[in-house]
């Protein structure tokens, strides 16, 4: 697609927005239908699609617009589809009566303007087949046409002179949308992440006769999120992945900010939602800029397990390098969803094991963003579980996951007294002042004697590091990006295998699987997976060379293949999921703190470190990671709380104290308890959101918050316990 952009159109400069939307009045989607449309007057909107491309000779409509699995396509590699049914997929969405205009003249003007109707057949008793099927106009057995040089055919800023247009009548669509300018604009970026050429999406006055915007070009979603990256987006990078199985593939990840000019994470996350996630796509599956396919948020907190960035991370796979035989058994030919092959589920699990890394990108702004209330708590949740442990009797399985969770808190105490000491003498970190276009590129590298910078276990990985100072997106930025490419220049053979003369140089995909990660403030990093063309003790030459305006910056270096590292062998522990599982921290949180206090956060710090919004009515916040709960933050300012403590008429100092305890106490405990028996369970959440028509999936630890919100609080400080409950019963 991208030569035959530089090909076809070599001055492209769409970047620039007069540029842009002049080049998007040649492919144009328009509302049409009565007006003024507001909520008492729904009239059907129909939807004109226009196309100023090759067009068709009248005597070629059946042969093109009007034929099926055909296949005109399959030897033209720069454009989508291969079963010639993309334009008869709409007429199912056109109304009742599944009605379909198409007009076209062909781009040369030798020709006449053709149209038709294509309309689903009106099902009498006298037809004899079983179902009903689509049939076209004809006059006198031809397609009609006419002489014709312009047309009104109410496009925008222009007549019709030659190309395609069709009218979808009655167009039904999903829930949610309105204007064009806006809502369709907004879901076709998604749909087209990255497409060939900008399209105009028109409103009309007489439909929106108070809508200011009537009129909005697009070019996909990856040119928008660059367009507005500094207002939204908190960090953005690339991984570029070469193995086997599936060939090239790169992905994208977009994490974006918790807070966005004046707004609270609240209605943040809800602009960030109907911004960027119209759709539920938060991950993107791509051939050639079009999205073919997707995952929602459940892949981030179930296979990523980064439950902070759920609703604050867009992953983009570009999947159009990668080979094809794998690639087909990707995507269904509605472009819709994934399917569910062996395939798909490799994939899934690849993308997950790669992207959770420890030493990742993603988990490293987790961590980032969770150190705002990084605070040691140990002996809050220490005194609770004495004076639980103490009066409550509990089963044997419950009493060892609580027992043996303690004494891994009182080693956690110990360890974080040391860590506090030793880093009250480190030294600042140097600011990085990146560049646009690198100046220098080293491998990191110790210096030793060894003529290997690295050595990489035969069936293992290994990543080598190197320094820069040109910027992140150096190499996803549209204008003038970069690349790192890597290279085999010989490989030494293992002496005792026969023959010491150097190797013929191989492409790097022959040798090693790949990924290449983009620069992280002056850092690149690329991992090396050895294929089985290597043996151990074989040294490689590498190259790396990193792209430059002013010549290309290139690094030599020497790595070599050794035995698979053993681990020490060891009786094998038997653990329970439960004993895995943890004991979460109990944090207080307030709306304000003491700025000297280090055991209590405020609710601006744990929203920043949950994404989760905090108010007077919150009254839990679940810190998870996957299925491990690691802190319960109980707001001691909420509302349900204040309530509770003014039931006691002139309450002193004691009872204040015992009111506090019972309500966190209480909560800590229904909250751990209700986690732990969902999680065992394996049960999956699931929640109607409005203007959506699929349920969407809700993490445990959401779930739970909203729980708390809405009364279930104030019945367990009300009814706490057994005794008390049958009591108000009784009475």
């Amino acid at each position: 697609m991208d030569e035959a952009i530089q090909k076809f159109y070599p001055e492209n400069n769409w970047d620039l927005s007069s540029f842009r939307k002049e080049q998007a009045e040649n492919i144009q989607i328009i509302a049409d239908g009565k007006g003024p449309r507001n909520q008492r007057n729904q009239y059907p909107t129909s939807v004109v699609v226009y196309d100023n491309g090759e067009g068709q000779h009248p005597e070629k409509f059946e042969d093109t617009f009007l034929s099926l699995l055909r296949g005109n396509k399959n030897d033209i590699h720069f454009v989508q589809g291969k079963y010639n049914m993309g334009g008869s997929g709409a007429i199912v969405f056109c109304g009742k009566k599944r009605y379909q205009l198409i007009a076209s003249k062909r781009y040369s003007n030798d020709g006449n303007f053709g149209f038709t109707l294509v309309r689903e057949h009106p099902k009498k008793e006298s037809d004899q087949a079983k179902e009903t099927w689509y049939e076209y106009l004809l006059i006198d057995g031809k397609i009609p046409s006419f002489a014709a040089s312009k047309l009104d055919l109410g496009l925008n800023n222009r007549q019709f002179e030659t190309g395609t247009i069709l009218k979808l009548y009655s167009y039904q669509f999903p829930k949610g949308y309105s204007g064009f300018a806006q809502d369709l604009n907004q879901s076709i970026n998604e749909f087209l992440f990255q497409p060939a050429l900008p399209i105009l999406t028109v409103d009309t006055a007489e439909r929106y006769p108070n809508n200011k915007v009537l009129e909005n070009d697009l070019f996909g979603l990856k040119r928008r999120l660059a367009a507005e990256e500094s207002e939204y987006l908190d960090e953005s990078f690339s991984e570029n992945f070469t193995d086997d199985v599936f060939g090239k593939m790169k992905v994208s990840c977009y994490v974006f900010k918790t807070k966005v000019k004046d707004y609270d994470l609240k209605k943040t996350k809800k602009i960030i939602q109907d911004r960027y996630f119209k759709n539920s796509m938060a991950v993107m599956f791509s051939l050639n800029g079009q999205t073919h396919g997707h995952y929602t948020s459940e892949f981030i907190t179930r296979s990523l397990k980064l439950n902070l960035l759920k609703s604050h991370l867009l992953i983009h796979v570009d999947c159009t390098e990668m080979k094809y035989n794998f690639r087909k058994e990707l995507f269904m030919a509605s472009r819709d969803r994934l399917k569910d092959g062996d395939e798909t589920q490799f994939l899934r699990s690849y993308l997950a094991k790669k992207l959770s890394s420890k030493d990742g990108r993603l988990a490293e702004i987790e961590k980032r963003r969770k150190q705002a209330v990084d605070i040691d708590t140990s002996s809050n949740t220490s005194d609770l579980l004495k004076s639980f442990t103490k009066n409550l009797p509990l089963d044997s399985e419950l009493a060892k996951l609580l027992n043996q969770t303690f004494k891994l808190d009182i080693k956690k105490e110990k360890k974080t007294e040391g860590r506090k000491n030793r880093t009250s003498n480190e030294k600042e970190p140097t600011p990085f002042e990146p560049k646009r276009f690198p100046s220098f590129f080293r491998i990191d590298a110790n210096s030793s004697n060894k003529k290997e910078v690295a050595t990489i276990p035969l069936n293992g990985e290994k990543s080598i590091r190197f320094s820069t100072d040109v910027a992140n997106d150096y190499f996803d930025r549209i204008e003038e990006p970069g690349d790192l490419k890597v290279s085999v220049l010989n490989i030494q053979p293992n002496d005792s295998d026969g023959g010491n003369k150097p190797g013929e140089p191989k492409e790097i995909d022959e040798v090693f699987n790949v990924v290449k990660s983009s620069p992280n403030k002056g850092k690149i990093k690329i991992s090396l997976n050895p294929k089985n063309e290597l043996k151990i003790g074989d040294s490689i030459q590498m190259k790396a060379s990193l792209s430059s305006p002013n010549g290309n910056i290139e690094e030599l270096f020497w790595v070599k293949i050794t035995d698979n590292n053993k681990p020490k062998s060891e009786a094998p522990k038997k653990e329970s999921d439960n004993d895995l599982l943890g004991l979460p921290k109990l944090v207080f949180m307030y709306k304000s703190t003491d700025e000297n206090s280090d055991t209590d956060v405020t609710w601006e710090a744990v929203e920043e470190a949950t994404s989760l919004d905090v108010d007077y009515s919150t009254v839990m916040i679940p810190d998870a990671e996957g299925d491990l709960l690691n802190r319960i933050f109980i707001n001691m300012d909420s509302t349900v709380l204040k309530n509770f403590k003014s039931k006691e008429k002139n309450i002193n100092q004691e009872q204040l104290e015992l009111a506090n305890r019972k309500y966190y106490t209480s909560v800590y405990f229904h909250t751990l308890f209700l986690y732990t028996i969902s999680k065992n369970r394996g049960y999956e959440i699931r929640q109607k959101v409005e203007g959506k028509d699929e349920l969407e999936h809700v993490d445990l630890g959401q779930y739970l918050k909203d729980l708390f919100d809405h009364y279930y609080s104030t019945f367990i400080l009300n009814f706490g316990g057994m005794e008390a409950m049958m009591q108000g019963i009784g009475d």
